[in-house]
């Protein structure tokens, strides 16, 4: 994979303007989660919400314009790339955040756990 600085940069900017369910996510569970996620991955030209490397897991959290036909579109070309890499994508709308918090968290552990099972 080659350093493309544009968009680490990019990746750091949205760290730093991130959506409140994504610092809702990431300080109320991810970042003291038991395995490592990162934030804002950088993957050959597009930027996932939060990347497990152990799991090869991607949580994705969508806000109101991903309900787009064309946005859609662009999920679901990005998650079959991201698949044929190895890796399971989950999605979350943000309102799934901000109402059902904890079932997120246990979807996500769960698929953790299945996917660093020996």
């Amino acid at each position: 994979m080659t350093h493309d600085r544009r968009m680490t940069e990019r990746s750091q900017e949205l760290r730093k303007r991130a959506t409140p369910q994504e610092n809702h996510l990431w300080y109320d569970f991810l970042n003291t989660y038991s395995v490592q996620f990162r934030r804002q991955r950088v993957f050959e030209g597009c930027i996932v919400d939060f990347y497990c490397p152990k799991a090869k897991l991607v949580v994705e959290l969508d806000g109101m314009q991903h309900h787009d036909p064309q946005h859609k579109a662009y999920d679901a070309e990005r998650t079959r790339w991201l698949q044929a890499h190895g890796m399971e994508v989950l999605r979350f709308d943000n309102r799934q955040v901000d109402k059902e918090f904890s079932l997120v968290c246990t979807q996500i552990d769960e698929a953790v756990k299945r996917r660093i099972q020996p």
